[in-house]
């Protein structure tokens, strides 16, 4: 099994402190042109950092592990998985802004499965790091296709990217849509079809 080792950018000797994390966000404030020692933002920079630990905290979680346990019990199961409309959150590393929108995962068993929240935590491993939606979809794709080896693997992502909603464009209501499909997905036309359609098909959703 030939399975890529997700790469963390920054080794734990070379992580800046909690303290100068917060002091790199009081500048931040002042090169804003306000007063970071006012009432209101005295305790920001404190604040931000706890928000990042949250935005950010896919870097110290490793999606190949989540995937390990599998179960094999499954009476000869080997049709279509689709786990739709996963909420995503990440952020672009080119303005450090929100990404916003959902997720659809589909594979395609051989032999075995895997928990179907373990989906949603590699969406959320990979989302919660700085990215661009194009590498995300890549990730996710990849490493299910490489951990549980089926006969095929499907990603779509669609999401509104606030670095050209709230800034430079200004064009609010655009989504992107990016998707990687391996194995059937891409080598069976009828598959494609069938998953697509599937995750069109949001009339059919079961309400709770």
């Amino acid at each position: 099994m030939n399975v890529r080792t997700p790469s963390v950018p920054l080794v734990a000797a070379s992580r800046p402190s909690r303290e100068e994390a917060e002091a790199a966000v009081r500048t931040l404030i002042q090169w804003a042109g306000d007063d970071q020692t006012r009432e209101g933002l005295i305790d920001t920079p404190a604040r931000v950092v706890r928000a990042y630990e949250e935005f950010f905290a896919g870097y110290a979680i490793d999606p190949v592990a989540l995937l390990e346990r599998t179960f094999e019990e499954t009476d000869g199961y080997d049709e279509i998985v689709l786990l739709r409309d996963i909420r995503l959150e990440s952020h672009c590393e080119h303005h450090m802004v929100p990404i916003i929108g959902r997720a659809h995962v589909a594979y395609l068993p051989h032999r075995r499965v895997v928990g179907i929240s373990k989906l949603a935590r590699v969406v959320e491993a990979y989302a919660k790091r700085l990215q661009i939606q194009e590498k995300l979809t890549a990730q996710i794709a990849n490493t299910l296709q490489d951990v549980l080896e089926p006969r095929g693997v499907a990603v779509v992502i669609e999401a509104a990217h606030q670095c050209m909603t709230t800034r430079g464009i200004h064009k609010p209501g655009v989504t992107m849509v990016t998707s990687r499909m391996l194995g059937a997905f891409r080598d069976d036309p009828a598959t494609r079809r069938e998953l697509l359609a599937m995750i069109a098909n949001r009339g059919s959703t079961i309400q709770d």
